[in-house]
C-alpha cells in the first residue's frame, strides 16, 4: 500500500516514488511474478511515473514515498553514499524512528536518515578520523551521536531496540584516498592498513608470516590464484630488507605477475585486499556485527547490508539464510532437511540490489556494491505487523 506524505511525516514539495525495477534494464518495471519486498529501486520524479498497464501490475508494484535523495550527489564531506536511494527504501525512515549507521564513514547514510525525520541516529565507526567527522555532525544535530567502536560491539553500544541498522562494509573512500593510512597501492605511504586500533599492521604480516601462512592468507582473503608466487617473491625480497612502504610491496607484486591480468585491475589489488582484511579481521567483525544487529532490532526493524566483494557477500547470504530459517538446499534424491531454528528475520526480496549505470559513472567505486535487506520478525517466527 502506498504510504501518504502525512503518514510519513514529510513536508515540502520534493518527493519521489521508489518501485521495483528490472535489474538488467533499470528503467523498465517488472511485469512478471516476483517476491514481495525490496527487489530494486528506481528514483522517479512525481508525475513521470509510468503507470502499470494492468490492475495486476499496479498491485504488484512495491512503492514507498520518501524524501527526495539524489544518488549521484556527494554529501557534505565530499563522499558519495553508495546506493542511498535503495538504502532508504529498505529502511523506510519515518518521523520518530530510530536507526544505527554501523559504518559511519562520511556520514552520508546518517544525514539522509536525519533528513527523513529519524528521531535518533547513532553512528558507529572504529576509525578515529571518521569519529571526528561524526562529532562535527553531532555538534550541529542533537538527534545524532557518534560512538568510536567496532560494529562487532553493537550489542554493547546500543541499549534499546532500534527500527533499522545499516552496514556499508569494507574500506572507505576516505581511507583509500589518504596515502598516510597505507590502504592504497596507487600512492606511496606506510604499509599500515589499520582502520582502528588493530594490534598488527600490514607490514607486520608481510615481514613476519611464514611463506605458507602468507600464501594461505592471500589465497583465502584475496582469492588470488597466484598467491604462492606472490608469497614466495615477498619472502625472497624481505630477506634483503623489510617492507615498510605500500609502493614497494605493490612493485614487487607487479614484477612477479606482470600486467597480464584483467584489464583495469592492478595485479596488487587482491593481495592488498587480503592484507587489509586480515589486519582488521573484517570477516570476523562482520559476522559479529550481523549477530549483534539482530539482537538490537525491534520487531519489524530493518537490517540493510551493502557489501563490495564476494567474500563479504557470501558471508552475508549465509547469515541471512540462517537467520531467516531457510531450509538448506539438498539433492532431490535425499530426504528434505528442516530449518535449524525459528526465523529471526524475513528476507526483503530475493534479488540483490546493485547500482545502475548512472551511479557507477558518477562513482566508479560503487560498481561492485551489492545490497541485501531483511526485516526482524517475532522470535517464534510469527510475523508482527508494522
Amino acid at each position: 500500500m502506498l504510504a501518504g506524505r502525512q503518514e510519513l511525516g514529510l513536508t515540502g514539495q520534493h518527493w519521489v516514488h521508489l518501485c521495483p525495477v528490472n535489474v538488467k534494464e533499470p528503467h523498465v518495471p517488472f511485469h512478471g511474478q516476483y517476491p514481495l519486498g525490496l527487489v530494486g529501486t528506481s528514483v522517479l520524479e512525481k508525475g513521470n511515473h509510468r503507470a502499470a498497464s494492468t490492475k495486476h501490475q499496479q498491485e504488484k508494484l512495491w512503492e514507498k514515498v520518501i524524501p527526495k535523495v539524489d544518488n549521484l550527489t556527494m554529501d557534505n564531506s565530499g563522499h558519495y553514499p553508495v546506493l542511498i536511494g535503495a538504502v532508504l527504501a529498505a529502511l523506510q525512515p519515518v518521523s520518530g524512528s530510530r536507526f544505527v549507521d554501523a559504518t559511519f564513514g562520511g556520514g552520508g547514510y546518517s544525514r539522509a536518515l536525519l533528513d527523513a525525520g529519524a528521531a535518533t541516529v547513532v553512528g558507529v565507526d572504529r576509525d578515529p578520523t571518521a569519529v571526528e567527522r561524526g562529532r562535527a555532525l553531532a555538534a550541529e544535530e542533537a538527534r545524532f551521536r557518534v560512538v568510536e567502536a567496532c560494529f562487532g560491539d553493537l550489542a554493547d553500544v546500543v541499549d534499546d531496540p532500534v527500527d533499522g541498522i545499516v552496514f556499508d562494509v569494507g574500506v572507505s573512500s576516505f581511507q583509500l584516498d589518504a596515502p598516510e593510512r597505507g590502504f592504497s597501492f596507487r600512492a606511496d605511504g606506510p604499509l599500515d592498513m589499520r582502520m582502528g586500533a588493530a594490534p598488527r599492521t600490514a607490514a607486520d604480516l608481510v615481514n613476519e608470516l611464514q611463506e605458507a601462512e602468507l600464501a594461505d592468507l592471500i589465497k583465502r582473503l584475496g582469492e588470488e590464484p597466484q598467491a604462492r608466487r606472490i608469497a614466495h617473491a615477498i619472502v625472497q625480497r624481505r630477506r634483503q630488507r623489510p617492507f615498510t612502504r605500500t609502493l614497494d610491496l605493490a612493485d614487487v607484486i607487479r614484477a612477479t605477475l606482470g600486467r597480464g591480468g584483467k584489464p583495469g585491475i592492478d595485479p596488487a589489488t587482491r593481495t592488498f585486499q587480503a592484507l587489509r582484511m586480515a589486519v582488521n579481521d573484517e570477516l570476523g567483525e562482520l559476522e559479529r556485527g550481523l549477530n549483534a544487529a539482530v539482537s538490537r532490532l525491534a520487531v519489524g526493524g530493518r537490517l540493510v547490508i551493502v557489501s563490495f566483494h564476494s567474500l563479504e557477500d557470501r558471508l552475508v547470504k549465509r547469515f541471512l539464510r540462517s537467520a531467516t530459517g531457510e531450509t538448506p538446499q539438498v539433492s532431490r534424491h535425499r530426504p528434505p532437511v528442516e530449518a535449524s531454528s525459528a526465523a529471526l528475520l524475513e528476507p526483503m526480496g530475493r534479488r540483490v540490489v546493485r547500482p545502475d549505470g548512472a551511479e557507477i559513472a558518477a562513482n566508479p567505486r560503487a560498481r561492485s556494491a551489492r545490497l541485501r535487506a531483511a526485516r526482524r520478525v517475532a522470535t517464534d517466527g510469527t510475523e508482527v505487523a508494522t
